[in-house]
């Protein structure tokens, strides 16, 4: 893992850290929201990144920051056929 040093003037530090505590984590958050907002990696790696377990806590996270999620009408159609066909399967029940 490559290191970055920065330097913040102690008064910033102090009270980044007492708003947002760990500076590391959350630097590291920022840089992996930014990279996912600019298209440079996907939720995938996101979601690798920052931990999380599943692609649902990654898009709870995302909006949570105000990043719209990359789903077009490509991804809805897919999805769309998926739930069509485990309806199909008897594995999804209409509400």
């Amino acid at each position: 893992m490559q290191q970055i040093q920065i330097v913040l003037p102690d008064e910033l530090a102090s009270f980044l850290k007492e708003k947002w505590g760990n500076l590391e984590s959350k630097l590291i958050e920022i840089i992996v929201v930014e990279a996912y907002r600019e298209g440079s990696i996907s939720s995938g790696k996101l979601r690798e990144l920052l931990g999380f377990s599943t692609p649902l806590e990654a898009d709870k996270f995302l909006k949570s920051k105000g990043v719209d999620l990359d789903y077009d009408e490509e991804d809805f159609i897919a999805d769309r056929q998926t739930h069509e066909q485990l309806e199909k399967e008897g594995k999804l029940k209409r509400l």
